[in-house]
């Protein structure tokens, strides 16, 4: 799992950028209210959720002003119900309309990762397989979805093209094929993982002798994946992937595979309903 430490600089990158596209050159609405002002905000969720984003949300209203005071009463990965208070903030009352929307935006979106995370999760909890995340993540938030994946309970693929091999169709076709390719993967980065999707059984015994660490199993069906998994016979991990969805996970999952790897924890999430009051002091 990302820690917060690894994932600092791109919570920098990420609330800097979003404050720019928003805030402009100047929260002209936010003006209309005296500087002088001070407020109190409560942060609820209208339905039930897993929280993630506590660091960017930190963020935000530190970098619209640092006088800000957050006091929180959940923690990443907690699971909250309608109406829950998840903080509150006071300050300046300029300043928490400023940063609301922002802040929100990182809160909801990466509650809604982590939740539909946690659905999948508890799913297969009673099975031995991980359920891993893929590269289809928001563009600006790959490290932000990845590390609200890990807190609904789920697991990360590579983060990216440069982490972690992962052998494909025109990379093996490029390479003159997969032997090919993975001896060169292995020759080129040792110690980095090698992984092979292979679309049948014959690739699959390529990928096998060619010392693969990780074979991925594009659209098998269940079925063959329990024959894959038994022709495998521990020589590689094996990674089910393609089109696989709610209604078929469990199918998947007990096939003994050891991975199952799912785009739609990131591109399907749906965000989580918040609401910001605000109060005079």
């Amino acid at each position: 799992m990302l820690t917060l430490e690894q994932l600092q600089p791109a919570i920098l990158e990420n609330v800097r950028a979003a404050l720019a596209e928003d805030v402009g050159t100047g929260d002209i609405t936010a003006d209309l209210i005296p500087p002088t002002d001070l407020a109190r905000a409560r942060v609820i969720t209208r339905e039930a959720a897993v929280v993630c984003g506590r660091a960017w949300v930190d963020e935000v209203f530190r970098q619209v002003d640092a006088r800000l005071h957050l006091d929180w009463q959940v923690q990443d990965g907690d699971v909250v119900v309608p109406d829950q208070c998840l903080f509150e903030v006071e300050g300046a009352a300029r300043s928490l309309l400023t940063a609301e929307r922002a802040a929100l935006n990182f809160l909801q979106t990466l509650s809604g990762t982590a939740t539909l995370s946690r659905d999948y999760a508890q799913r297969v909890a009673h099975t031995g397989v991980r359920l891993l995340d893929t590269r289809k993540t928001l563009p600006g938030l790959r490290l932000a979805q990845k590390y609200a994946v890990s807190c609904g309970g789920c697991f990360n693929h590579r983060i990216g093209l440069y982490d972690a091999f992962l052998i494909k169709e025109n990379h093996i076709l490029a390479s003159g094929g997969i032997a090919q390719a993975v001896s060169r993967a292995h020759q080129m980065h040792p110690g980095k993982p090698v992984e092979v999707e292979v679309e049948s059984f014959e690739e699959l015994e390529q990928a096998l002798e060619a010392g693969a660490d990780i074979i991925m199993l594009d659209n098998f069906t269940p079925e063959q994946m329990r024959a894959a998994v038994a022709k495998t016979s521990g020589r590689a991990k094996l990674e089910a992937s393609g089109n696989i969805t709610d209604a078929t996970l469990l199918d998947y999952a007990q096939t003994g595979v050891d991975f199952i790897s799912i785009g739609a924890l990131t591109k399907h999430c749906r965000a989580i309903d918040l609401s910001m009051r605000l109060q005079h002091l």
